[in-house]
């Protein structure tokens, strides 16, 4: 029966109960329980996702949205209960409007990356970039799910490049954020010269925090408007080693404060090389020819003179680092900085880069200011001692973010997904890790997986204002049950 239901709203060639394809949506690569849902369901546009809601709200039927492609790694994609439908956004693929002059793009949820920035190089504009993104990756999804750019100095807040959107609540209601909330329809608003680039709605409620993180629990996007940046004309990258974290975290600091305005970000030695290279044997080759850590920066030359800014800014860069005792270079043990900020410009090659050292991942990440990061280091190297936890298997990924004032601060757990022992060391290490990290003062801001009870139980306050929200936004609990707090 609810097979036919959709069928009348989608096609029947767009609804899926076969058990082959339900099998793909039954689990993912993280560590939560398989649920196989009961269906799947492929819109082609808002009316349609609209009418799917009602009909959920009707049948009470659980509903999981999902934008981006295989594979998946943090269990917001797979089913929290049974009897669950999944709605698979990725046949939405219009690149509705680019506008230049304002540096905007209007894109529906099944774009991704490469998609993307096809387009808007057309245009001379390039979209803000996390780190080496999948290539099945959603961008409205990464926005949505607060993926941090690699490029500080253009992050004024934590939601950014997200702007404007439309989203069908839970309710079945349409509503569109922002400046794009009208009255007036977009098109109309274009006619007037409004672009649906102001985020704040004419009420002053930030409607577009309701959605950005909510791992689709209170309603699904079916367009956003964001951010874009001019594309350069003429780029420069440099990497900065060093053995120790703290001068890069001050130069870091200093980059951001003067408000350069390219990519930067810090790893350790295994990231880069699982950045770099595709094979396990090359990984470790290369990880131990680098130094323990390494700075990645780059300048961006666009608008008037270009070649100029980026020579002033690279000038004003070196200056910073001499002052931090440090030694920027064009390369390092033969890897190019240049090279590498061809790689960033676009998703990553198969496999995805946080696969290839041995298969398996699970990331650790929260919030932090860099001054701080070394205590987490400290913390996660003297767990894994405790917990047996190889420390020469753990990546270490620093993304300062919001103008500096904060950071992302991410530990990559490689493991062999073949090995039982080493998926049950794993999971007890995240867990564990996850306590402590708590304790010392992380701020889980996206919680997933285990990390959810962790986060919840250090913000009670949060916990009880998010279920109200819930029960006015999806009162009858139809969207993504059990991800978050209900």
């Amino acid at each position: 029966m609810a097979e036919l239901e959709l069928e009348k709203i989608v096609g029947s060639e767009y609804v899926f109960d076969h058990p082959t394809f339900l099998d793909e949506y039954a689990e993912d690569l993280s560590f939560n329980p398989r649920i196989k849902p009961k269906g799947i369901v492929r819109p082609a546009n808002t009316d349609e996702v609209q009418r799917i809601i009602q009909w959920a709200n009707k049948t009470q039927t659980p509903l999981i949205p999902i934008s981006s492609g295989p594979p998946h790694f943090r269990g917001d994609t797979v089913p929290g209960i049974d009897g669950a439908i999944i709605v698979d956004l990725s046949r939405m693929k219009r690149i509705i409007r680019i506008d230049p002059k304002n540096k905007i793009a209007m894109i529906e949820p099944g774009v991704t990356y490469g998609e993307l920035q096809s387009e808007l190089a057309k245009h001379r504009l390039c979209a803000y970039m996390p780190l080496l993104p999948r290539r099945s990756k959603s961008v409205i999804g990464s926005t949505l799910e607060r993926e941090p750019i690699i490029r500080p100095s253009h992050h004024w807040d934590s939601t950014d490049p997200f702007l404007c959107a439309e989203v069908i609540f839970g309710t079945g209601d349409k509503f569109r954020t922002g400046e794009a909330s009208g009255p007036d329809t977009v098109e109309e608003q274009w006619e007037m010269g409004r672009f649906q680039m102001n985020p704040f709605g004419h009420s002053h409620i930030d409607f577009q925090r309701l959605i950005s993180g909510a791992q689709g629990t209170i309603g699904m996007v079916t367009w956003a408007t964001l951010k874009c940046s001019y594309l350069s004309e003429i780029s420069r990258a440099l990497l900065v080693p060093s053995e120790n974290i703290e001068p890069l975290l001050e130069l870091g600091y200093l980059f951001t404060r003067f408000r350069l305005s390219g990519a930067l970000f810090i790893l350790n030695g295994l990231n880069l090389a699982c950045l770099l290279t595709h094979e396990p044997d090359e990984i470790n080759k290369l990880r131990n020819l680098f130094p323990s850590w390494i700075l990645f920066t780059s300048f961006e030359g666009y608008g008037i003179l270009p070649k100029e800014k980026v020579e002033f800014e690279e000038t004003d860069f070196r200056m910073m680092a001499q002052s931090c005792h440090l030694h920027p270079q064009d390369q390092i043990f033969g890897v190019k900085a240049d090279d590498l900020l061809k790689l960033l410009s676009r998703p990553s090659t198969e496999p995805y880069w946080k696969m290839r050292f041995k298969g398996g991942f699970q990331d650790l990440f929260f919030l932090t200011t860099l001054d701080k990061t070394p205590r987490f280091i400290h913390t996660i190297s003297n767990l894994s001692s405790l917990y047996g936890f190889p420390s020469e298997e753990i990546g270490v990924y620093i993304q300062p973010i919001v103008q500096g004032t904060s950071c992302h601060c991410e530990f990559n757990l490689y493991f062999n997904p073949n090995q039982i022992n080493e998926i049950e060391g794993t999971k007890k290490f995240i867990l564990e890790a996850s306590k402590e990290i708590a304790n010392h003062g992380g701020f889980f801001s996206r919680p997933y997986g285990g990390w959810k009870e962790v986060a919840y139980s250090k913000a009670r306050g949060t916990l009880a204002m998010q279920k109200k929200i819930k029960q006015i936004f999806d009162p009858n609990g139809i969207l993504n049950p059990g991800k978050l707090c209900f």
